[in-house]
C-alpha cells in the first residue's frame, strides 16, 4: 500500500497537499513531504469559523515536527453568498473556493485526501475538485479509511492513526438554514462542552429548522441521565446566539449527516 503510494506520488511530482487537519489529508501529508522532500511539497491549510480551531493547531503541529513547507489561507467561503445560503451542493462551493484560491497561490499539482469510503456517499466538493483537476492519491491507489488509518500507524503518527472524522463545523448546519459565524462559534463550543462533561466518542450539535439536536454515540447517550441532560440542556442554551436563542434543545442517537436534507451526507 505504502509503496504503490509513493509511486504515485513520484509520478505526480512537485505537489501541493490541501491539508484539512483530519487523519486523511495529515497522513497524505506526511507520506508526501517524507517521500518527495520538503521542496518538493507545500500544505495548504485553510483557516476560517467552519474549520475547528483544534484543527488548525494539529496542522501547526504537525508542520513544525516534520518541517512542513506550510502556508495557511483563508480560502474566503464566508464571503461566497452561494456557499452562506448552505443549498444541498454547498460542499461544492466550499471545495471550489478552496482549490480556486490554492491554484491561484501555486501551480503545482493540488492533491486532496479523499479516499474510497468518500464515494459512497453525497460528496459535491469532489466535483470542485474535478474543475480543478485536483488528484486523489488515495483514491488511485484504492485505499479507503481503514487503509489510511493503517497507513498511519506505520508511518508512526500515533494518536493522528485514530483521529475521529470531524466534518467542517458548516457540516452541522441543516440545508437553507444559513451559515453565520456565531453559529459555527456555538456549535464547537456546545461540542466542547458535551465533550467535557460526558467524554462521548462521537457528539454532533446539529442546528436544524425544527431546534437544535445534541447527538451522541449510543453508549454516551444511554449513559446521560434525565438530571445531566437538564443540567447540559440549561448550560448549552447559555451558549447560544441570539438567533438562536429560544430554540428547542434535545439529545438523540448519532447518525452520519442527519443535519442534511434527504440525509444525503
Amino acid at each position: 500500500m505504502t509503496d504503490a503510494l509513493r509511486d504515485i506520488l513520484f509520478d505526480i511530482g512537485p505537489a501541493t497537499v490541501a491539508v484539512s487537519g483530519g487523519v486523511d489529508s495529515m497522513t497524505l501529508a506526511v507520506l508526501a513531504h517524507r517521500s518527495l522532500g520538503r521542496n518538493n511539497v507545500t500544505m495548504m491549510h485553510a483557516a476560517s469559523a467552519a474549520v475547528p480551531a483544534e484543527a488548525t493547531q494539529r496542522v501547526r503541529h504537525w508542520a513544525a515536527a516534520e518541517n512542513w513547507d506550510l502556508r495557511v489561507i483563508d480560502a474566503g467561503e464566508l464571503s461566497d453568498e452561494k456557499y452562506r445560503s448552505n443549498p444541498l451542493n454547498r460542499c461544492f462551493f466550499c471545495k471550489g473556493n478552496l482549490y480556486g484560491t490554492i491554484s491561484d497561490l501555486t501551480d503545482r499539482q493540488i492533491l486532496s485526501g479523499a479516499n474510497t469510503d468518500d464515494l459512497g456517499e453525497y460528496r459535491p466538493g469532489l466535483d470542485a475538485a474535478r474543475q480543478y483537476s485536483v488528484r486523489h492519491p488515495y483514491l488511485e491507489a484504492r485505499i479507503d479509511k481503514g487503509g489510511v488509518r493503517a497507513l498511519a500507524r506505520a508511518l508512526g503518527l500515533g494518536d493522528l492513526s485514530d483521529l475521529p472524522a470531524s466534518p467542517c463545523l458548516s457540516s452541522r448546519v441543516e440545508t437553507l438554514i444559513r451559515i453565520e459565524p456565531e453559529t459555527l462559534q456555538a456549535i464547537h463550543a456546545v461540542e466542547n462542552l458535551v465533550s467535557d462533561r460526558l467524554s462521548p466518542r462521537t457528539v454532533r450539535c446539529r442546528i436544524r429548522q425544527a431546534g437544535i439536536v445534541v447527538e451522541l454515540d449510543a453508549g454516551s447517550l444511554n449513559a446521560a441521565d434525565a438530571i445531566e441532560r437538564s443540567a447540559l440542556t440549561a448550560s448549552i442554551a447559555r451558549l447560544l446566539p441570539q438567533a438562536l436563542a429560544g430554540k428547542t434543545i434535545a439529545f438523540a442517537p448519532y447518525r452520519n449527516g442527519s443535519a442534511f436534507v434527504g440525509d444525503k451526507q
